[in-house]
């Protein structure tokens, strides 16, 4: 590898984000970071504070490495290939909103594109009315976009949108590159993540549901419809196929791999809702962060509760839903669960291939919304993350807005922060600044139980004193001549379970 190429490979963002420069309706990027990913100097994400990182190893086994190659001399070695980095370049269309807004996306993509596995050569921006329906750059500009690939020796394109497979076929064949869009960079990072069974059937099952439309027409040769004189090309006798082509066997294997993925995850659902209703019994309170995929959920559960999990400068570094068990300084339980991060333009198939894990979010009764505080764009990322929000039916549960990484902006940032969002809190899981205050936050608004009891328990029943300082809220508590007179806040439940003690101090 000559200089020029390593100097490419230690810095890809630099060279995407390079060289403000507009010609013909084309920008290419200006000067900047991706700022989905924080820098490596800037935010110690895997500092002692985020607790055991159970696995990181894991994950740092499945790296793709820079460097090696699959190009061979003898095609007949195709078992020996070696895993390649793609060099990709990113083009993209905006006709509303702001270049700045734009360039934004594009650093997002990105981002997603080296979580994916990927080294970010250039990046093309272009302004038009609404994207050319047959080649979605339009004609002068694909050929643009083909001197550049071939000038860069990128070997895929990936699209800042969700490309129609009509507009996917016609750049690579003008191009003579792969090209791929949002959604399948999206896909493939989620499938690299996810460990669970849960979590791999519904990364598999939200691919196939991209991949139904997109089949290619592969094997024709293989297929016949027709045979005798009706035969491709009047081929006669011995002509004869079995009456199907073999891309609609393909699409009725996937449609049978699809059923059975659906009936798996459904089978799946009786023990999470056993979970929650033994939760839901014990009258315990549950809690969701929730918020922009690397905007700190996982940090601050850790921080919270020294729950272990793992946590990455990446996209989507976690994906099942974690849960753990918390107490308020009053002595109420709580389960705090950290759920799945969200992004703009976030697939539709991931959203309901992981309605399953979003039930956390549905079924709570607070959101602890994360937010990126050092982001460019926060306003941006609280939006995304409310329209998810809505899509699960959470849209009517209390809400806390945190600002994350709080160490990383200046006073001047948090009067800005502030008129977003003046209820907001502001925290830093790295630093441990703010998490009091969260955890202040995240008492004050977990519900209280509903019924007001006020009971006499005598002094060899201590556990009911103990219940009610974990499941109710204690008012105040007094000790007496025949035992502790207490008052507190109640489920229904407990509180006619209680109704004995209730009589002794009417008595």
């Amino acid at each position: 590898m000559n200089d020029a190429e390593q100097s490419a490979a230690d810095d890809a963002v630099e060279r995407v984000l390079r060289g403000a420069e507009t010609k013909a309706g084309v920008t290419r990027f200006g000067s900047g970071a991706a700022d989905a990913l924080m820098s490596h100097g800037s935010h110690d994400v895997a500092g002692e504070t985020d607790g055991e990182q159970f696995d990181r190893e894991e994950r740092a086994a499945l790296r793709r490495v820079a460097g090696l190659s699959t190009e061979l001399e003898d095609v007949t070695e195709v078992e020996y290939r070696q895993l390649r980095l793609e060099n990709v370049v990113l083009i993209g269309v905006y006709s509303q909103g702001s270049l700045d807004e734009a360039e934004n996306s594009m650093r997002e993509l990105s981002a997603l594109s080296e979580t994916a596995g990927a080294r970010v050569l250039d990046g093309v921006l272009q302004r038009r009315p609404h994207p050319d329906p047959s080649t979605y750059l339009g004609r002068g500009k694909v050929e643009e976009l083909r001197h550049i690939v071939a000038s860069l020796g990128a070997d895929t394109v990936v699209a800042d949108t969700e490309l129609a497979p009509s507009q996917r076929r016609a750049l690579e064949d003008a191009v003579k590159v792969k090209v791929i869009d949002r959604t399948a960079v999206i896909l493939d990072i989620f499938s690299q993540h996810a460990k669970s069974r849960e979590g791999k059937a519904q990364v598999e099952l939200a691919q196939l549901e991209y991949l139904l439309p997109r089949l290619r027409g592969w094997g024709e040769s293989m297929s016949r419809q027709a045979g005798g004189q009706v035969g491709g090309a009047g081929a006669g006798m011995g002509s004869r196929g079995p009456g199907e082509t073999k891309i609609e066997l393909d699409r009725r294997r996937i449609h049978s791999r699809m059923a059975k993925l659906r009936r798996q995850i459904t089978g799946m659902k009786p023990a999470r809702e056993a979970k929650r209703a033994n939760r839901k019994r014990n009258a315990v309170p549950s809690v969701a962060i929730a918020g922009y995929t690397n905007a700190g959920k996982s940090s601050l559960l850790n921080r919270i509760t020294g729950a272990g999990v793992l946590v990455e400068n990446a996209l989507f570094a976690t994906l099942d839903a974690t849960v753990r068990r918390n107490t308020t300084a009053d002595g109420r339980v709580y389960t705090i669960a950290d759920t799945v991060g969200f992004v703009r333009n976030l697939p539709h198939q991931l959203v309901e291939a992981f309605r399953s894990t979003l039930e956390e979010v549905g079924d709570s009764d607070l959101i602890v919304h994360v937010v990126d505080a050092a982001h460019p764009d926060p306003a941006g990322q609280i939006a995304t993350v409310r329209d998810v929000i809505g899509e699960v039916g959470a849209r009517d549960i209390p809400e806390l807005i945190v600002f994350n990484k709080a160490d990383l902006v200046t006073p001047e940032d948090r009067l800005v922060l502030r008129g977003l969002e003046p209820n907001a809190l502001f925290a830093s899981a790295r630093t441990g600044e703010g998490i009091a205050d969260v955890l202040a936050g995240i008492s004050r608004m977990l519900p209280d139980p509903a019924v007001e009891v006020d009971l006499l328990v005598p002094y060899d029943r201590g556990e009911v004193v103990s219940t009610l300082h974990e499941t109710g809220r204690v008012l105040s508590i007094d000790y007496v001549e025949d035992g502790t007179r207490i008052r507190a806040l109640a489920s229904p439940e407990l509180a006619a379970q209680l109704a004995r003690f209730a009589a002794a101090v009417e008595a």
